[in-house]
């Protein structure tokens, strides 16, 4: 392409580096553009006015997405320190024509839905393995979650060679690196990303800035030669084919417009290609047939944590909060500069050397993050600190101490070589918590306005840091935001997540949520406004869609929870007149066991969420009598898994019957007349009748000479191990109480023991072994100890004995009349003199006695 070098102007930034932005300001100024060209998308050209709106402050980014399907979305995000956030606001304040000149998302989406679309066809497997591994990360890619970092990459910074939109295959021959670790190790630095943010982003600006980076993204791109990075894939070449070719384009319409002083503003990697002689022709060749999509885009927040490379990110830089740093020191160095030149007089502090105000600010903030966590940080300290970082600049012949000199004087310093502190530090100001905010005007569907509003109304700020919102049930704003929180997750709307806050969720009125707002929410936002205009009438809409006619009972009855959680009453209403409906008609009993837990839920707590339950109780009763009709049957010619699983059922069932009350006498008659079948009957597997039998002993249905007889009959030797060891594992029920403190059910078990002969105690040992491994180690302690002391109703009692409840301790007379003469003195027993002195003569050593002589 043929242009003109007074006319066109290339400056080859790195995306959100404030070296690049602090250089590419200074060369606006200079150079007076009447036109402006800035890579990235140009369905964004519609919001540029809104640059000037006081209430957009970045971080922000461009969200565009297909309005028939919103979950295929792109980010554009901007920073303060980005090259082209300060190069757009430089040209709104002039009144310069700006064009956005990156291939269209109407495009770039209508590709890639088509590419998804045909993946999801059934193909022929591939006979050549590099194909067919490269449909298979396609697909990975495909399913990642949000597609929303897919295109990220669109604005890609130099050091990563948007690598966000590359292909994840490539041919096992050629490593996948980034080519700027060439030039990092021909310059002694470990990789592109330190050697390019220690000569760019960390040094400041120069006027020969842009012309090096040209002149090095020329040598990288000579070097890979034709081939170019074809190891990314065959899609991601195309693609930046398209991505060069339509910014060619649009410098031509700008110079055929008549611009005289064009800057185009653009990733470093693509200065070379835009600046190569193509012909028009070529570029429409490449450009030609392409599918559109409609699309639509708008401004949403953007947080730090999205912006940084760790976030997967792929245009990302390591510390944002650091460069924003960096930005501020270079705005004061620009505004001292301006007062010298000016003639006005410049205070001491602000004339001192900007490299010691930079890392002193710098080590500041760390000082009073460290001093905020109850962390040791004095001003000794801190000056040290900025002498110990000056020092290592420069030994490495670095001008000015980068963030690596700065961390290694904090470990050194300030954290007395421990490196933990660097983790807080790195988390809360070399990354940060800073979330932007947009105007109350930008494009919005009615669903995201009803969000704002009631977060507004509900005083629940968003935030980029993870925090934990308590909630008092009793109180109506804090009952209100419960009801909010819920309705936002049935939308798949993630903002806040439950917390299990044992301090805090003491009682049923109170909830704990963990709150953090994450910038990909803008797109669940506008993915869940097909169900409605409002939170209420969405919600309502999302969860009764996601009930069919076949949905399973358990299934329905965790939806009237997740209804009652989030206030819809109309919904819990029709939810519990179809579950009525389908239990009449229904005879699983796995299924009604499983309904039970959460609309017992629901009864229990109802009232404190001031929800009527009346009809719901009626629900649970005609629930309860079909599952115990049901149940002695369902138990019946089970497996060892399929037991396990009716167990946790039915005692989860069990549990709620305990939440319905005692105003349900006959449902709750009827569940205990089917646990007794269950416990006195043979057809049921040995793990549910031990369940059964203990349940009937703590609801104090049997007694301990019952439970004995059970346990005679099923640990008899005439018994199957396996079966034996699963009805003790059941009646225990990981739970060694009832060992401790009830002593004919522990005689009875002694019993069993002792009577096993060494084969048979062999067999059960591993098996019994597993029921006790469940116990606290303090329950095992505590059998331990008993188990050592004399037993009690042990083996050497009869079972008659244990039945009869004989609790007779073993007692050796002899031995306890020894100590009643101290127990004379310490209590003052008053005993007769003649016992006492019987007791003596008995205990005296005899004149007749042995000798060791």
């Amino acid at each position: 392409m043929a242009t003109s070098a007074d006319n066109v102007h290339f400056f080859g930034i790195r995306h959100h580096g404030p070296g690049c932005a602090r250089s590419l300001v200074q060369a606006l100024a200079q150079l007076q553009p009447d036109c402006l060209l800035v890579e990235g998308p140009p369905e964004g050209e519609a919001l540029l006015p809104m640059l000037r709106s006081a209430e957009l402050r970045p971080p922000v980014a461009m969200l565009v997405y297909m309005q028939d399907e919103p979950s295929q979305a792109a980010f554009y995000p901007f920073a303060e320190f980005s090259p082209e956030w300060q190069a757009l606001q430089w040209a709104s304040a002039q009144g310069v024509a700006t064009r956005f000149i990156d291939l269209p998302q109407t495009h770039a989406m209508a590709q890639d839905w088509a590419r998804r679309q045909a993946l999801k066809k059934p193909e022929p497997a591939q006979d050549v393995d590099g194909e067919e591994g490269e449909d298979d990360a396609v697909e990975a890619a495909d399913e990642a979650p949000g597609d929303a970092a897919e295109a990220s990459a669109d604005t890609a910074p130099v050091a990563d060679v948007d690598s966000d939109a590359a292909d994840t295959t490539a041919p096992p021959q050629v490593p996948m690196r980034d080519p700027l670790d060439w030039l990092a190790h021909a310059a002694g630095f470990e990789d592109g990303e330190s050697w390019w943010n220690r000569l760019v982003e960390e040094r400041g600006s120069s006027e020969a800035l842009f012309t090096s980076i040209n002149e090095a993204m020329t040598a990288v791109r000579g070097e890979l030669g034709d081939e170019g990075e074809a190891w990314r894939g065959p899609h991601h070449v195309l693609r930046e084919a398209q991505r060069e070719a339509h910014m060619r384009q649009c410098i031509r319409e700008a110079v055929k417009a008549g611009y005289q002083r064009i800057a185009v503003v653009c990733g470093a990697w693509h200065v070379p290609a835009l600046q190569q002689s193509t012909t028009a022709k070529a570029d429409s060749a490449v450009l030609k047939g392409l599918p559109k999509a409609k699309v639509l885009a708008t401004w949403a927040p953007w947080t730090y944590r999205n912006l940084a490379s760790r976030s997967g990110y792929g245009a990302g830089v390591t510390s944002p909060g650091w460069y924003e740093h960096l930005w501020q020191c270079y705005r004061a160095d620009a505004a001292l500069a301006q007062q010298v030149a000016e003639g006005l007089p410049v205070p001491a502090r602000s004339a001192r050397d900007a490299a010691t105000l930079r890392t002193a600010g710098w080590l500041t903030r760390v000082a009073r993050l460290l001093r905020d966590k109850d962390l040791d940080c004095s001003s000794a300290h801190i000056i040290e600190a900025t002498r110990l970082a000056e020092g290592l600049a420069a030994m490495r012949g670095q001008p000015i101490p980068g963030l690596q000199e700065i961390n290694e004087a904090i470990v050194t310093v300030v954290c007395m070589g421990e490196t933990a502190p660097l983790n807080l530090i790195d988390d809360e100001l070399t990354v940060g918590h800073v979330l932007g905010t947009v105007p109350a005007d930008v494009p919005q569907v009615p669903l995201q306005r009803d969000i704002e509003q009631q977060q507004k109304s509900l005083r629940m700020k968003p935030e980029a840091a993870s925090k934990l919102l308590a909630l008092d049930l009793r109180k109506e704003t804090d009952l209100a935001r419960s009801h909010f929180l819920h309705r936002l997750r049935l939308l798949g709307i993630g903002w806040g997540t439950r917390a299990a806050d044992a301090q805090r969720n003491r009682g049923t009125f109170r909830e704990s949520w963990q709150m953090q707002w994450e910038p990909e929410l803008a797109v669940r936002i506008i993915e869940a406004s097909v169900h409605g205009a409002t939170v209420a009438q969405a919600a309502t809409a999302r969860l009764r869609a996601s009930l069919s006619p076949d949905t399973p009972l358990p299934e329905i009855a965790q939806a009237i929870d997740d209804a009652l959680l989030a206030n819809l009453p109309q919904l819990v209403e029709s939810l519990i007149a179809t579950l009525a409906e389908r239990a009449a008609t229904t005879g699983d009993v796995a299924q009604l066991l499983q309904t039970l837990p959460p609309l017992a839920n629901v009864y229990r707590y109802g009232s404190v969420r001031q929800t009527d339950t009346a009809l719901l109780a009626t629900v649970i009763d005609s629930l309860v009598l079909r599952a115990a009709i049901g149940l002695p049957v369902a138990c019946m010619a089970m497996d060892e898994e399929a037991a396990a699983a009716m167990k946790g059922k039915v005692l989860a069932a069990h549990e709620a019957l305990r939440l319905r009350g005692n105003d349900a006498q006959a449902a709750v008659d009827a569940w205990r007349a089917a646990l007794r079948s269950l416990a006195m009957g043979d057809a049921a597997a040995a793990l549910l009748r031990g369940m059964a039998c203990r349940l009937l002993l703590d609801e104090h249905l049997l007694d301990s000479a019952e439970v004995v007889l059970q346990f005679n009959r099923n640990l008899s030797l005439g018994a199957a191990p396996l079966d034996v060891a699963a009805w003790l594992d059941g009646f225990l029920n990981q739970q060694a109480l009832v060992l401790l403190h009830d002593e004919a059910i522990w005689g009875a078990v002694d019993a069993w023991l002792a009577g096993l002969g060494e084969v048979q105690f062999a067999q059960i040992l591993p098996l019994v072994r597993r029921s006790f491994a469940h116990f606290s180690k303090h329950e095992r302690q505590s059998l331990g100890d008993k188990a050592r002391r004399a037993p009690v109703a042990g083996a050497a009692a009869p079972a008659a004995a244990l039945a009869a409840g004989d609790d007779d301790s073993p007692w050796d007379e002899a031995r306890a009349v020894l100590a009643l003469p101290l127990l004379n003195t310490l209590l003052g027993l008053e005993l007769p003199p003649e016992l006492l002195a019987q007791i003596a003569a008995a205990s005296a050593p005899r004149n007749d006695a042995p000798t060791l002589e």
